[in-house]
Order: structure tokens, then sequence, then C-alpha cells
């Protein structure tokens, strides 16, 4: 009897367990007590013959390591003289290349390569002191493989008899995007319950390379997944019993036979498909799979029982969840309308995707796709689930309000210059986001919910939402963006969350302005200062004007584009400094137009008092302790100072335009005043016809001296 150690993926190792007790026949009675399960491995006692068996057999191991050692290794010294304790020269020869693969640390061992050195040491040593020459290391394809597990002040030396990882069958030739890993779409399939039953019909609608079809084919035609490979651990193994392995191959080859039930695999890609198909022909299950160019929501089979067992596509992004959110709509009905008394398991990292599907799942189970967290969630497709499972929300409230918005704003729009506006602003408490339009594309906004609304009700709420919108906006579910806001600290607003570097270009009150939907939280246009900028533009004719805190300059263009001599532009930003450049070139404003990129409130303290403005528009950030900063920035305890500086640089007849859009802020009118200010409340007259419900989105005064 020997020991081993078989090694699994993280949250395969109890259905490993249960896989190898099967494989070797274990009483049911005994199963909880043959193997040790530990995270990612499974130890045992058996025979060399079942280590050849597990090799050849198991759909859900990584690697078979016979135990060759164990005990104490609290430090490297205790280590080495494991590893010593192993008479390698009887393992392998002197002439055979070799490498160690180390796993885990300890207090004193937190480094696997120092760990791997030390047990080669030992190893080369071992042959040195029985007088042969010392075997090479090779790292990348060694002959023979040394695996150490140490967990805690404990270490097993091993030999790897399985070489490659198990999960390796060698059909693949080719895949699509995420491909699922061989042992994984076992594990599926082992969970779904379909394989104690292979004569009940196989379906994978979305198939991709044909993964979860092909080791489904492999599971009922009794194909060994590895029973064909060539080149083992074991091969260069002094205790390598070939007529046994032998024995063991042939036994599994005679069990093969063909399925007793059909399986079936779709893919709406040509492409896609062949590669399935070719490595179907690889893993010599071609012809037992019925491969069909489909969409998974039309798909259709003639048995009126079976399991489907599908990876669905899930992201792990925004906008992915977002396009991904229809399609599990839709399969959803599609398969409570063509699939009755159908077992369903699917994969999926989103639960709020899962949701969508309107089912009622009766066991999940938690699995990892690579270091991806996922689910597979169990539905069965009982008269229970094939009644329409309506959530706890009425869909109709938010449709009927966003219609009726949409209503009133063409009203508005009617008068109104712009292609980049407010649809939706959190006006149902169950609904809590707001929804913004810029040309053909649309940003959700998502805000945290009310403390009454667990989050994840809410979260339901946003889907059900996203199902709708795209009808009632009429845009494609393409440029639909959603992003999450909560609370800003610093310059986090302005940092960038995507790549896409995508820009589009709006149109306001005879200016343009380009927009990016998808790289920041805030697109580069704050809509609810529309009427501001107007007004502020209306009074910068042949003005001398400063735009401090000035973003992608809106403001500044719209007061360039009324005639100011001049427009000095101020932003700690380079990337909206550049913004703002490309807003004047798109208008084609060529002047006396400057743009710097500069610490607002360092740049103003040291300006010259004699280069004067005529008017300044100061729109701070709320808070920021930005890196470039020299002093962090509170707009409640800093306003005054900043405003004293301003003033400086303020012409005798100057006004200064000053918001903000801290919900709890309270102006200092009297230091303002008796730094010589008037003070001219306008925040409620700046509210345009989208943001009425909300006349805190921002403040707003004119300060004339």
């Amino acid at each position: 009897m020997y020991k081993f150690i078989v090694t699994a993926a993280k949250g395969l190792d109890e259905l490993l367990k249960l896989e190898i007790a099967e494989m070797l026949n274990i009483p049911d009675d005994e199963i909880q007590s043959f193997a040790r399960v530990q995270p990612g491995q499974v130890s045992f006692e058996a025979e060399l013959k079942d280590a050849y068996k597990i090799c050849m057999s198991s759909r859900l191991a990584n690697r078979v390591l016979i135990v060759m050692n164990e005990g104490k290794a609290g430090n490297a010294e205790e280590l080495y003289t494991l590893a010593s304790q192993v008479d390698w020269p009887q393992q392998f020869s002197s002439h055979t290349s070799f490498a160690v693969q180390f796993v885990g640390e300890s207090k004193t061992i937190n480094n696997t390569q120092f760990g791997a050195l030390k047990v080669k040491d030992a190893i080369v040593d071992s042959f040195v002191e029985d007088g042969q020459s010392r075997p090479n290391v090779e790292r990348q394809f060694p002959e023979f493989q040394v695996h150490v597990r140490l967990r805690r002040e404990s270490a097993a030396i091993c030999i790897d008899l399985s070489g490659t990882s198990l999960h390796k069958r060698g059909y693949r030739e080719a895949t699509g995007d995420a491909p699922l890993k061989e042992q994984l779409a076992a594990a599926i399939l082992y969970r779904s319950g379909w394989h104690k039953d292979c004569s009940k019909a196989l379906l994978d609608p979305m198939c991709g390379s044909g993964t979860i079809a092909i080791e489904g084919a492999m599971i009922a035609a009794k194909i060994a997944p590895n029973v064909e490979r060539k080149l083992w651990g074991f091969r260069h193994w002094f205790g390598h019993q070939a007529a046994e392995f032998e024995s063991v191959k042939a036994e599994l080859i005679a069990q093969q036979k063909a399925p007793d039930g059909p399986i079936y695999a779709f893919d709406i890609s040509t492409t896609i498909l062949d590669y399935a198909v070719t490595n179907a022909e690889n893993a010599g299950v071609v012809d037992y799979i019925d491969f069909k160019q489909c969409d998974a929501l039309h798909a259709k089979v003639k048995e009126t029982q079976g399991y489907i067992v599908c990876n669905p596509p899930y992201g792990e992004r925004l906008d992915d969840y977002v396009g991904l959110l229809p399609l599990y709509s839709q399969l959803g009905s599609h398969l409570k309308a063509n699939f009755a008394n159908w077992n369903v398991a699917l994969l999926s990292s989103n639960d709020h995707l899962l949701k969508a599907l309107k089912l009622r799942t009766h066991k999940r189970f938690k699995l990892f796709n690579g270091k991806l967290e996922t689910q597979l969630a169990l539905y069965q497709l009982t008269q229970d689930n094939l009644t329409a499972f309506q959530a706890k929300l009425n869909e109709d409230e938010f449709s009927n309000r966003l219609s009726k918005n949409v209503k009133r704003i063409a009203t508005w729009l009617k008068k109104t210059d712009t292609n980049a506006y407010r649809v939706y602003d959190a006006d149902l408490p169950n609904y809590n986001f707001a929804i913004d339009c810029y040309a053909d594309y649309v940003i959700v906004q998502e805000y945290a919910p009310p403390k009454t609304i667990p989050e994840n009700v809410a979260q339901e709420r946003l889907a059900q939402a996203l199902l709708h919108i795209p009808h009632i906006l009429k845009v494609d579910r393409k440029r639909i963006v959603l992003k999450v806001r909560k609370k800003q600290e610093g310059k986090t607003q302005y940092q960038r969350v995507d790549t896409k570097q995508s820009r589009i270009e709006v149109y306001e009150n005879q200016a343009k302005f380009l927009i990016n939907p998808t790289d920041y939280l805030d697109v580069g246009l704050f809509l609810d200062h529309r009427i501001t900028r107007q007004r502020f533009a209306a009074q910068s004719r042949n003005k001398h004007v400063l735009n401090l805190f000035c973003y992608t300059g809106s403001v500044s263009v719209h007061a360039a584009l009324q005639g100011a001599k001049s427009v000095t532009s101020v932003d700690m930003s380079n990337t909206y400094i550049q913004w703002a450049k490309d807003n004047f070139a798109l208008n084609n404003l060529q002047g006396a137009y400057e743009f710097l990129q500069a610490d607002c409130l360092v740049w103003l303290a040291r300006q010259n008092p004699a280069n004067k403005f005529d008017m300044m528009f100061v729109d701070p950030p709320s808070f920021s302790n930005s890196k470039r900063m020299e002093n962090n920035w509170d707009v409640q305890r800093d306003h005054v100072a900043l405003l004293s500086d301003a003033k400086n640089m303020l012409a005798s007849d100057g006004k200064i335009y000053f918001s903000n859009n801290l919900r709890s802020f309270k102006i200092d009118a009297q230091a303002l005043e008796a730094l010589g200010f008037s003070l001219n409340n306008i925040g409620t007259q700046t509210i345009d016809e989208d943001f009425k419900r909300n006349q805190k989105i921002h403040h707003c005064w004119i300060l004339s001296l």
C-alpha cells in the first residue's frame, strides 16, 4: 500500500473524493473515512494499480502524487533532512533530468523557490553521496518531477506520477474567449446529476469550443480522459510497474461503449462551432455529438426530458452586465416555453444575471473558473417553475414613470438646443439611479440604495430597469453604460475606470463638446450647469475670463463663443486641459485662449494682482487630497480663503460665479461680505427642467465688488 495525494482545482476536493471512492469501489459506509480532504487535495492509501487508474480515469484531478516521505519541516534544515531521507538513487537515474515543484509556505519557509532549492540540494547530494554523477535540473520539460507540499510545519515529499496536469486532455486545438477548463466542465456535469443517467439527453446550447459536450460524451462512452496519454510522470521512476499499468489501461479501454442517450452541442458562431467539431474529433467522440449552428434562444430538440448544462457568457464588467441582461431574460422565457420537465445547470459569476431568468433554483454550488469565483445554479423546470416567476416588485412602476418623463422632456427639448440631458433622476425611491442621455448614448448611474431597501433587492430593480430602458428610450443596448456612483474622495471621481478611449460629440446652445461615455465616472460635461454656463457666457462678451477648476472647459467654450476678449482655463489634470483644448478645436475657436495645467489654489495665490479678470468661474470639488496638491482641500473649510485670493485678481466691476455640489454646504456670507463682496444666490435659477427634482444638485452665487 502506498500513500497518495491527488490534487484538484479549488472547490473540487469533496467532489474529487467521491469520484475516487467510486473508481476504487469504496463501500458507501467507508467513504467518509477512507480519505482525508484538505483544500485542493485528497489523500488516502491504495495500491499502485489504483493510482494508475486514477491517472487515466479521473475527470477532476490535476495531479496524482505518491508520497515518499512526510514529516516536520519547520525550517530549511528540517526540510532538507526530510528530503534527504528518501533514497533518491533508488527512484530515478542520475542521467534523468528532474525538477522540484514546491507548493505552500510556513513562517520560516515563505518562498517557494527557496523551498524547492533546499529539496533540490538534498536530491543532488543524495546522488553524490552514492558515488553517482549529479542529475541535471530541467525546469521546462523535466523527465522526472518531485512535488513538495508544505502546510504549516509539515511537508510531504512526493513523486508526481501524472507529469503535466491531468486537465490537459490533449484534444483542444482551438478555443473561443474564456474557455472552460476540462475538469471544471466535468465537475459541472457531475453536479448537474446527468452523469447518473446518461441515457437522458444532454444539451449545451452555447457550447463554445465544445468542452462540456466532449466531456459529457466521454462520460457517457466510459472513455477514461487520459487513457491515451503517452507521457507520464512515472515513465522514468524505478518503481513503475509497466505490466500493471498496461493491464489497467486495457481494462479501461475494454469498458468503452457508445453513449445511450443523445448529446447536443449548439453555438451561434460557425467559427467557434468548427473549433468544437475539431476538438471532438481529437477526443474521438465526434460521432457521439450532434453539432448545430443555432442561436441558444431558438434551440429545440425532439426529446421531452433531459439536461441542459451550459456556461453562458457572464462577463466581468458593468457594461457586460448591461448587455447580457436581455440574453438571460430571454433565455429564461425560452426554457420555460420549450423545455418543460428538463433539468438545467448554468454556471455564472453574476447572481443578478441568473435572477433575470426568473426561474427558481433548487441547489447552488460554488466553483472556481481559474481564480474567478462562480456558482453553478441548478433548476428543475417543473410546473411550478414554468409559471411566470414574478419578482417582488412592480416593474410597471418604473416603466410608467420613465415613459412619462420621456414625454415631458420631449416637450422641453423642442425649446432647448441640446442633445445631452437627464431623463430620470431617482424619481422613485425603489429605483435609486439617474439616467442621462448623451446623443445616442445612455448613461445609467447607480446610487447606493436607501437603508430601507436591501442591496440585493435594489440590484434586482436595477436589472429590471435595464431591461426596459432600451425600449422606452429607443436606444441600442450596446450604447447603455452602467456606472456605480458612490461618495468620492480626492480626485477619484476623475480617475479612469475604463480604457476604451471612445469619444462622441454632443451639442448645447450652439456649442459642441466631446464626451467620453465609458472611461470615466463623469463623462466630461456636467449637465446640471447648463443654465449656469449660459448666464456666465452672456456676461462674458468683451471681457477677460478666468475659469478655475475648468475640467473639460465647457464654460470656457461658451464664454469664447460669446466673444470674450480672453479666456484662461486652469486645471490640475493634464488630461482635462488637453480635453478642453480639443473642445476649443471642435468649435473652431482661435484667439487669446490660454490653458494651464496647475494646482488652482497655488496658481491663484501666486498671480500678479496687476493682472485682472472681469469674469471668473470658480467651481471647485467638494474635497480633494490629491498628491499633486500642496495641501488638501475642503470647500466648506477653505472657500473663503479661495475667494479672498480670487478677489485680488478681480477687476473693480468684475463678477465671480462661485458654485459647488456639496449638499450640506453653507456659504460664509459674513466673512465674504467683510471682504467687500455682495452675494446673489442664483442656485434655484440655474436648475434646468431636467433637474427640477433635485434642487440641491448644486449651489451657485454671483459675487460682485
